[in-house]
């Protein structure tokens, strides 16, 4: 799963919100892992994942590309994340 939230509106809790709320319905439907994968640098969206229950559970190597900066067209790392349902019953 992937959550993108616009430069100019980071910092202000709606990544946090939006994760919540998949977290719910995923839950809901009965999903019982989320996982994404965060570049090593993005440790705003690391710690973001980590506090809702996301654990690292290993690195890609050369698995995503950046769209955009310096970097753009570069094949890069991805930390892969999981989240495993606390929802007894999932």
């Amino acid at each position: 799963m992937s959550v993108y939230v616009s430069p100019e509106v980071q910092g202000r809790g709606i990544g946090r919100k939006l994760l919540e709320q998949l977290i719910v319905s995923s839950e809901g439907e009965g999903y019982w892992t989320l996982q994404a994968g965060v570049f090593p640098e993005n440790i705003n969206s690391l710690k973001l994942h980590e506090s809702l229950g996301f654990r690292r559970v290993g690195l890609r190597e050369r698995l995503g590309k950046l769209n955009h900066g310096p970097l753009k067209g570069n094949w890069r790392d991805v930390i892969l994340l999981e989240r495993r349902s606390m929802k007894a019953g999932v």
